[in-house]
């Protein structure tokens, strides 16, 4: 019984997780669109070439019409579509 018990905490616990709209592991890695958006409020969209973020920040480095950009990661929109 007690086994049971503990299967079914396990449980709840995992669909309280993902009952917030999030996933318990992300496995998404591709992204082929973004949008940037810049410190004057302009924007810039277009098709993602690459882009690549750190472990241990923030920021992230994204790749679109051939210029790199820097930047926070509230201010980068990524897609995959």
């Amino acid at each position: 019984m007690k086994k049971f018990i503990a299967i079914f905490l396990v449980v709840i616990f995992s669909l309280m997780l993902c009952g917030c709209n999030r996933q318990i592991i992300d496995t998404t890695y591709h992204f082929n669109y973004g949008i940037i958006f810049l410190p004057d409020g302009s924007t810039i969209e277009g098709e993602v070439a690459l882009w690549d973020d750190y472990e241990n920040s923030d920021m992230i480095q994204v790749k679109i019409d051939g210029v790199t950009y820097l930047t926070h990661s509230a201010n980068v929109i990524l897609e995959h579509r």
